[in-house]
């Protein structure tokens, strides 16, 4: 009972978060906002938009997830160069297309964390070793470890030597982490900290596997990983 009385709130935050999305985007691509510029901070978008941080993180979620902003911590969130060329584009505004990236990445980064496991440098293996340290850090600080989630599996794709995965994983940005299309205002603090908690022993896994160059374990342990991210994406539908 109580969820139904909740609904309604939930569906105004969301249409909140969409029409603020819509605003921003427009700023952007009329050139209020070019690229390298910093959006006003979140105080000053509540203030001027009327609406609450929960909706201006929701929004700027959804900016991230569609490659117009880029956040970096503990600096602010910055419009980025759109590309201009002509190529692959992929639906990631539905749970549709989230789960169809997801289906994709378990193709795409199953063999890549096997090459990465062939194929790594012992600085690579730092470089992973960090992200995800910084996610733990962030994680445990109620922080967003979107960006080092993301840097996470970019290194993987790098250190396969093979600049194709690279690319790809590039042009798909931060919509390949599911949490940027969770909606903050249906979800607990308490349960995007599980799912982060969970997803991060399932990155272990697979750093321990590359680290010890087992491209067998690599590619069991992302297919695992990959499978249970759209499980859980499904979960919250």
């Amino acid at each position: 009972m109580q969820e139904d009385l909740d609904a309604p709130a939930r569906k105004r935050t969301h249409n909140l978060a969409h029409d603020l999305v819509e605003k921003l985007t427009q700023s952007i691509l009329l050139g209020q906002l070019s690229p390298g510029d910093k959006l006003p901070s979140e105080n000053s978008i509540v203030m001027e938009y009327g609406v609450s941080r929960t909706v201006v993180r929701e929004a700027i979620s959804k900016l991230q997830a569609s490659g117009l902003v880029e956040t970096r911590h503990g600096i602010g969130t910055f419009v980025i160069e759109r590309s201009t060329e002509q190529g692959l584009r992929l639906n990631v505004d539905t749970a549709l297309g989230v789960r169809g990236i997801l289906e994709l990445r378990m193709g795409l980064e199953t063999q890549a964390a096997a090459l990465a496991a062939l194929r790594r440098t012992e600085q690579q293996v730092q470089q992973m070793r960090q992200a995800l340290d910084d996610y733990q850090r962030l994680l445990a600080n109620n922080d967003s470890c979107v960006e080092a989630d993301r840097r996470f599996h970019l290194l993987i794709a790098e250190a396969t030597g093979n600049v194709c995965f690279s690319e790809i994983m590039q042009h798909l940005g931060t919509a390949m982490i599911p949490r940027t299309r969770v909606n903050a205002a249906e979800r607990g603090a308490a349960d995007l900290s599980k799912l982060g908690e969970l997803a991060n022993l399932e990155h272990e896994a697979i750093l321990n596997a590359i680290k010890r160059q087992d491209p067998d374990a690599a590619r069991a342990a992302m297919w695992l990983h990959l499978t249970n991210s759209r499980d859980r994406f499904i979960a919250q539908e």
